[in-house]
C-alpha cells in the first residue's frame, strides 16, 4: 500500500508541478526557499515506506493526487456560511476560501495590545524576525512524513494568531477554511503563538461550499504555549463526503501552561489526522477531547501521542466515536513518558458506538513509558446501542428516531462538558441531530 500511495504523489505533484506552483505565487526569496528544501525532502521520503503503525489500517488505494490542484486565483468572494461563525461574539475573523483569504477583522483593542491576528502569509512576510523561528520549526517537522513535508512545500496561506506576553484575549476568535471550486487541493497552515502568561481561544472550522465538489486538504496545525499561559483550541472538521483530509497537528505546551484542545470530526470521505501534544515543562497540563461521528461510507482515522518530556506534567485525552451504516473509524493512541520525566500523570480513552452492525472501529491505546514514578493509565470500548434503552424511551413516548438522538446525546455528554465553550456544545448537538437524519435542526 505505501509503495503504490508513494507512485500516486509522484505522479500528481512532480517537480514540474510545483516549479509552476512557485511562479504563480509573490514570495519573499526565503519563503520560496524553504518550499525548495521542504519539496526534497518531500521527493527523499517518498521512497520510503509509510510508518505501517499509523497508515497500516488505512486503505489509500482509492486516492489519486492528480486530481486535485491548488487554486491559481481566488474564487468568488460570496459569503460562506459555517455551523460556528454567527452564532455568538468574536474578537476577530478570519475566512479562507480555496487558499485564498476572503476577510479578516481584529477588533482596536486587541490590536492595540500588539495581538496579530490574520492570514498567515502576509503575517510572515510583515513580521519575519518574531514568527519565522516559529513556522514548522517547533511544533510540526518538516521531515515527519512525506503529508508534512508535502504540506511544507505548497502551504497555501491560513491563520496565524500571535498573543505577546501577558495579554488575555477574553472574546473567541473565528479561523474559517472551505472549499469552492471543484478538484482544488488546499494546504491551509494554522499557527497559534502565546507568549508566557497570555490566554486565548480560537474557534477553527473547515467546511465545502456545496455537497457536490470533490476536494483535497492536506494541513497543518502548529499550537505554541509559553510559560504560564492558557490555550482553548477547537477544530471542526466539516467537509463534505467527497474530500480527502489529512493533517498534521502539534501542540508544544511550557511549564506551567495549559492546553485544551478539542478535535471534531463530522465530514470528509477518508480523513487521517496525525495529533502530537508535547508537554516541554515542567507542570504543563494539558486535555484533549474528541468527537467524531462518522456516517455513510465515511473513513476517519487519527494517531494520537502525549508526549510527556519534563517532570510532573499531565495529559488527558478522550475520545469519543458514533458510527452508523457503513463508516469506519481508527484511532491509535500513545502516551510516551521520557525517563526525566518522573511524576508524570497519563490518560487516554477512546469509546465507540456502534448504531449499525455494518460500521468498524479499531481502537489501540498504547503506553511507551522510560520513568518509574508515573501514573499512566489507558482504554477502549466499543459496544452497540442497548435495545432496552430504546424501548424504554420508546415506552415513554418517543420515536425511535428521539430515543437514538437521546442516547447518543448521552453517550457524547461526557465529551461536551469538558468543553466550556457553550457555542461549540450547542453546534455539536444540532450537528448529531442532522447526522441521525432530522430534518430540521433547532436553532
Amino acid at each position: 500500500m505505501a509503495t503504490a500511495t508513494a507512485d500516486i504523489l509522484r505522479v500528481g505533484y512532480d517537480s514540474e508541478v510545483f516549479e509552476n506552483f512557485l511562479r504563480s505565487r509573490r514570495e519573499p526569496q526565503w519563503m520560496t526557499e524553504a518550499r525548495r528544501a521542504a519539496f526534497e525532502i518531500y521527493q527523499s521520503l517518498l521512497e520510503t515506506d509509510l510508518d505501517p503503525e499509523e497508515f497500516k489500517r488505512l486503505d489509500l488505494r482509492a486516492f489519486n493526487a492528480a486530481k486535485y490542484r491548488p487554486a491559481l486565483v481566488a474564487s468568488q468572494s460570496e459569503e460562506v456560511s459555517a455551523l460556528l461563525s454567527d452564532k455568538t461574539e468574536f474578537g476577530g475573523t478570519i475566512a479562507h476560501v480555496d487558499g485564498y483569504v476572503t476577510g479578516s477583522r481584529l477588533s482596536a483593542e486587541l490590536a492595540a495590545t500588539g495581538v496579530l491576528f490574520g492570514d498567515l502569509q502576509s503575517l510572515l512576510e510583515s513580521h519575519r524576525e518574531l514568527l519565522e523561528p516559529y513556522f514548522l520549526k517547533k511544533a510540526v517537522r518538516v521531515d515527519a512524513d512525506r503529508f508534512a513535508a508535502w504540506h511544507a512545500a505548497f502551504w497555501t496561506g491560513g491563520t496565524l494568531l500571535y498573543v505577546p506576553r501577558n495579554v488575555e484575549v477574553s472574546l473567541p476568535l473565528h479561523s474559517l477554511i472551505a472549499h469552492r471550486q471543484d478538484g482544488i487541493a488546499d494546504f491551509s497552515h494554522t499557527l497559534i503563538i502565546l507568549e508566557d502568561g497570555a490566554r486565548a481561544t480560537l474557534l477553527e472550522e473547515t467546511t465545502s461550499v456545496t455537497p457536490e465538489t470533490a476536494g483535497l486538504h492536506v494541513g497543518c496545525v502548529e499550537l505554541i504555549v509559553g510559560r504560564n499561559a492558557c490555550l482553548r483550541y477547537v477544530q471542526l472538521q466539516n467537509w463534505n463526503q467527497k474530500t480527502w483530509h489529512f493533517a498534521h497537528q502539534a501542540g508544544n505546551v511550557d511549564a506551567n501552561a495549559s492546553l485544551q484542545w478539542t478535535v471534531v470530526g463530522l465530514g470528509s470521505r477518508v480523513a487521517h489526522i496525525h495529533q502530537d501534544i508535547n508537554l516541554d515543562g515542567r507542570a504543563s497540563t494539558a486535555e484533549v477531547n474528541g468527537v467524531t461521528f462518522a456516517s455513510d461510507r465515511q473513513k476517519i482515522s487519527y494517531y494520537t501521542q502525549q508526549h510527556h518530556r519534563q517532570q510532573g506534567t499531565h495529559s488527558d485525552l478522550l475520545y469519543r466515536e458514533v458510527l452508523r451504516d457503513d463508516s469506519r473509524v481508527i484511532w491509535r493512541g500513545m502516551i510516551k513518558v521520557d525517563k526525566v520525566a518522573q511524576q508524570t500523570d497519563g490518560y487516554q480513552r477512546s469509546d465507540a458506538l456502534m448504531l449499525s452492525e455494518t460500521a468498524r472501529c479499531d481502537s489501540i491505546p498504547g503506553l511507551e513509558i522510560e520513568a518509574d514514578d508515573v501514573r499512566c493509565t489507558h482504554g477502549a470500548t466499543t459496544g452497540q446501542v442497548d435495545r432496552e434503552q430504546i424501548f424504554y424511551c420508546m415506552s415513554r413516548g418517543m420515536t425511535r428516531k428521539e430515543a437514538m438522538h437521546m442516547i447518543v446525546e448521552g453517550f457524547f455528554q461526557t465529551v461536551y462538558d469538558r468543553i466550556p465553550i457553550e457555542v461549540v456544545r450547542e453546534t455539536l448537538s444540532r450537528t448529531v441531530q442532522s447526522k441521525l437524519g432530522f430534518e430540521t435542526i433547532s436553532q
